[in-house]
């Protein structure tokens, strides 16, 4: 039976309380519960737990249970609060960091009103399997154990004869088999099945449908992590790649029976700090020209094996640059002291010359660099400012094309026109 799907939209550090209800939908207690479990799972990261309540984190993205979607938004100031503007926000977010492809979904759907996060999703992994299934999926030779009426293969004689005493036509044997029933294929049944029950009520349910008649009847598996990194790395499976890479996404990210042995769950979530951080990288990256070179995740030893990493390190010839985004509304506020304290440290470990906090704003602001007290051996002009950078553009409701540029000339050696 096909249900209605029923979608709450809330902000990030929003409450949302069993027993009412927002947008015309109710929250309920099993909801409040199935949440509750779920977090826990994860070490109680992406929620809060209040009375009756849960207060949601900086973690964004969509959790589906029992005909449920909570879609959590972003929100990094008051320039608006229209959550269509910031679903848009957040969907461009995940396709410059290429956690999302939405040219192979298509910007018309992507545009309905009702779509949400695992639509996108769904119909990105159903529109690979298309493709597969149309390019002819791939048979492979794999090892199978098994009674059968033909002698092929070895005879694996204890099975044989504790089998096989009295149907003496049969034959235990381990033989190769060719055909589509195969870890890959069975990996995509199962993120196809999960697809198939977490869509039912969207449009694009019947899709998924059409799919499952076509796609090999394939042993049921539970893949896990140990699943996909057991995975062989040929040319045969090279097509299966963006296929897989969503599968693993939908199935690890899938709790079947979280809530009192009922209902399943599947709860794509990302960190906004993390996503906001590797957001500014990319944008920086695509500006940057020939002689700048743009660095993220890179670390050097601090004491005694521990590591520190600045978020995004820029290098224009002998001088360093460091940034260190921030997914926080600033408000007119100084830093916290452990921030500057960890950006006085970078500069010094990278013999960087300027350090930035770069905030999201509602309109830009250059840093005003300020010198950190004290003399810093081999370090010339050792400061630190703040950036705002506004992440929409003037008309509010997409995002900046400018914000690598802005950032980039913000640093007075790299020249404006970049």
């Amino acid at each position: 039976m096909i249900k209605k799907l029923k979608i709450i939209q809330v902000f990030e550090h929003q409450i949302l309380h069993y027993g009412r209800v927002y947008e015309s939908v109710l929250f309920e207690e099993k909801h409040f519960i199935a949440l509750a479990k779920l977090n826990e799972y994860h070490k109680n990261k992406y929620f809060t737990v209040v009375h009756k309540g849960i207060k949601f984190s900086q973690y964004v993205g969509v959790v589906q249970i029992d005909g449920l979607c909570i879609e959590i938004l972003p929100k990094s100031d008051n320039s608006t609060d229209d959550k269509k503007v910031w679903q848009g926000a957040l969907i461009e977010m995940l396709k410059v960091t290429k956690k999302l492809n939405v040219d192979k979904v298509g910007q018309a759907n992507v545009n309905k009103q009702s779509i949400h996060l695992l639509d996108i999703y769904f119909e990105w992994f159903l529109n690979e399997l298309q493709v597969l299934i149309r390019q002819g999926l791939v048979k492979k030779y794999y090892e199978e154990e098994r009674n059968i009426n033909v002698l092929k293969g070895k005879i694996e004689f204890a099975e044989h004869i504790n089998k096989n005493l009295i149907h003496k036509e049969r034959f235990f044997t381990s033989h190769q088999v060719y055909e589509k029933d195969h870890l890959v294929h069975q990996i995509l049944g199962q993120a196809l099945s999960i697809v198939e029950e977490m869509s039912n009520g969207s449009y694009i349910y019947s899709k998924c449908k059409t799919i499952i008649l076509d796609f090999p009847t394939v042993k049921k598996i539970r893949a896990n992590t140990s699943t996909f990194n057991s995975l062989p790395k040929n040319r045969k499976i090279v097509p299966y790649k963006t296929a897989l890479e969503i599968a693993r996404l939908i199935i690890l990210n899938y709790a079947s029976n979280i809530s009192s042995g009922k209902e399943n769950m599947l709860a794509l979530l990302f960190d906004m700090n993390s996503l906001w951080e590797e957001y500014i990288l990319m944008k920086i990256q695509h500006i940057a020209k020939d002689g700048i070179e743009v660095f993220g995740q890179k670390s050097k030893v601090f004491w005694n094996g521990i590591t520190i990493r600045p978020d995004i390190v820029i290098r224009n010839g002998s001088k360093t640059y460091i940034i260190d985004t921030k997914w926080k509304n600033i408000n007119g506020n100084k830093p916290s002291v452990e921030d500057l304290k960890q950006m006085y440290v970078y500069n010094d470990y990278w013999r960087s010359t300027k350090a930035v906090l770069v905030y999201p704003s509602n309109y830009s602001e250059p840093p005003k660099f300020k010198n950190f007290e004290g003399i810093i051996k081999n370090v010339e002009h050792h400061q630190c400012g703040i950036g705002k950078i506004s992440i929409f553009n003037i008309n509010n409701n997409v995002l900046s094309n400018s914000i690598g540029q802005e950032i980039l000339a913000w640093f007075d050696t790299i020249p404006s026109e970049c």
